[in-house]
């Protein structure tokens, strides 16, 4: 099977021949159709995250059909279209698992990251952790709601009932978020970088009550505000945005380092606090309700050996939604 793999953190990633897996116990072994590009990818690439796998193939926004079952899996069936996210596999055992908290999991292994992802034509992945996707989405447009959605919907949680939201970083995950985020009756006003006139642009088509600079204050006190934008500086800003009582949401698996700040910007019971990927019951939730809104996805396909090229896309803010790789 054809991939594309890290040999190491801050090289292009590499065409590679491997052979086809075969599934272990309770595991799928999956044709890919779909991969989506994840700024996770970019920190797992450009070795913002330690420690990944020896020449891992980076993806966790998967969607294909399952080709072989393992012994013992009886949830899933050859054929099937499945999803499958950054979370791949926890021990069920630790105290987060039994509390319904297994993204906090201390022995949880990632797909893309620990584990091999769907940046090739198949990949083995544990059947608990893949998911039946809606009929109302093709492969490509599935592909970014098994992270960008999932992430963005653990945020919104998160970020509590208040109806005006700000969203730090207008791409993949904010441009679903907005849709989900309108269904349910709320504002929505936009940061996006300095100067980027097309996302700030994107998110007035989007339906964005108010966007510009994230340097900017927004016209009105936010309940709430989620950083999609893995940069520190943010925090602080976002902290002056929300009125007292808000919450500020890190939606970020990497973020640079947040600066000091006066405690008067914290005071009046603001909250801060992060999003550790996702879990089970958030990919059903979310996977229920996508179709009901429903949340459209704005994506860029990529054949498999552009892998490079999508990565440098996002990283140089040259896209508008998502993009996915077709092998």
């Amino acid at each position: 099977m054809r991939v594309m793999e890290l040999i190491a953190p801050g090289d292009p990633l590499r065409a590679a021949d491997r052979p086809r897996p075969d599934p272990g116990p309770g595991e799928v072994l999956i044709k890919v159709h779909a991969c989506a590009v994840c700024r996770t990818d970019l920190h797992v690439v450009d070795g913002d995250l330690p420690d990944p796998k020896p020449h891992v193939v980076p993806g966790h926004e998967v969607v294909g059909t399952v080709e072989t079952l393992g012994s013992g899996v009886t949830e899933l069936e050859t054929g099937q279209r499945v999803g499958v996210p950054w979370l791949g596999w926890t021990c069920g055992e630790c105290r987060y698992c039994r509390d319904g908290q297994e993204n906090l999991c201390p022995d949880a292994r990632f797909n893309g990251y620990t584990l091999d992802g769907g940046y090739g034509e198949y990949l083995v992945a544990d059947a608990r952790y893949c998911f039946p996707i809606p009929d109302f989405y093709s492969d490509e447009e599935a592909a970014p709601l098994l992270c960008a959605g999932l992430i963005g919907y653990r945020c919104l949680r998160m970020a509590g009932e208040g109806r005006r939201l700000g969203l730090y970083g207008f791409g993949a995950a904010a441009h679903i978020l907005i849709q989900v985020s309108l269904w349910q009756g709320r504002e929505i006003y936009g940061f996006v970088r300095p100067g980027d006139d097309a996302a700030r642009e994107f998110a007035f088509s989007l339906g964005a009550k108010w966007a510009g600079d994230s340097t900017e204050a927004p016209p009105e006190e936010l309940d709430a505000a989620i950083l999609f934008a893995p940069v520190g500086d943010l925090v602080p800003r976002a902290l002056k945005a929300v009125r007292p009582g808000g919450t500020v949401v890190c939606g970020g698996i990497h973020m640079s380092d947040i600066p000091c700040f006066p405690y008067d910007i914290l005071w009046r019971e603001k909250k801060i606090v992060s999003v550790a990927n996702l879990t089970r019951q958030d990919a059903l939730e979310f996977l229920e309700l996508a179709p009901k809104v429903p949340v459209r996805s704005s994506v860029r396909t990529y054949p498999l050996d552009d892998a490079n090229m999508a990565l440098s896309d996002l990283r140089n803010g040259r896209l508008q939604g998502a993009a996915v790789l077709l092998p």
